[in-house]
């Protein structure tokens, strides 16, 4: 499961280099940037929450070991 969680992570930061290229800067929020924009967004929530999904896992498997 472990792997699941830094798979979706690396998805999402592939996402946000993708997305990164298609943002025109003089038009920020107009078109297919905006949209690049929003999704930039999404992905980085997506990277915190599989973060603390991870630091999650770490706790719960100290616990259980004791």
């Amino acid at each position: 499961m472990k792997y699941v969680f830094y798979l979706i992570a690396i998805l999402a930061i592939a996402s946000i280099v993708f997305n990164v290229f298609k943002l025109d800067f003089d038009h920020f929020f107009q078109g297919e940037s905006q949209i690049a924009a929003i999704s930039i967004l999404a992905a980085l929530c997506v990277v915190l929450l599989m973060g603390i999904m991870i630091i999650s896992k770490a706790i719960a498997n100290k616990y259980d070991d004791r």
